[in-house]
């Protein structure tokens, strides 16, 4: 038996692991995990003020390097 919240965090899951389809002709780059420590109570914080946004950690990090760092000319469009 499962209760409703595992079944919402299952279903949650399954739609954030949907991948989009890559441009044609390139193929697609694996994803791999980025670990970074943080304070519990920082973490805690960004996470719900992401939730309150509709955006995900993930998303803004991504964002966040991308704007220090740019994108290799290959992953470029």
């Amino acid at each position: 038996m499962s209760s409703k919240y595992g079944d919402l965090i299952k279903k949650a899951r399954e739609q954030e692991n949907q991948k989009t389809g890559s441009p044609p002709g390139r193929q697609p780059s694996p994803e791999v995990n980025l670990c970074v420590k943080v304070p519990k109570s920082l973490r805690q914080h960004w996470a719900a003020e992401a939730k309150r946004q509709g955006t995900t950690m993930t998303e803004v990090i991504i964002k966040a390097l991308k704007a220090k760092f740019g994108e290799p000319d290959s992953q470029k469009t």
